[in-house]
């Protein structure tokens, strides 16, 4: 459009500044130990990961979907709440 001042071009200075959080390289350690290199906003830059839960170890992911592993003791809490609800 012709006299038009908005622009959505690269560099325009309608875009807003410091509103994205820092995106960095950190590691990250699966449960089984092995590591790997990734770009994430957790924490700081060459921080640490350290996986409770990964496609190795998570029911939804692998063929032992019927192992649940109860971490804080949530998986008890949980039994125990609904115990004799459906009989």
């Amino acid at each position: 459009m012709p006299g038009s001042t908005v622009s959505n071009a690269p560099g325009s200075s309608h875009m807003k500044k410091d509103i994205h959080p820092d995106y960095h390289k950190v590691m990250v350690t699966m449960t089984d130990g092995t590591e790997y290199e990734t770009r994430s906003t957790y924490g700081a830059e060459g921080d640490t990961l350290n996986l409770d839960i990964d496609p190795r170890t998570h029911p939804a992911w692998n063929k032992d979907s019927q192992h649940l592993i109860d971490r804080g003791g949530r998986l008890s809490r949980f039994k125990k709440k609904y115990e004799g609800f459906i009989k």
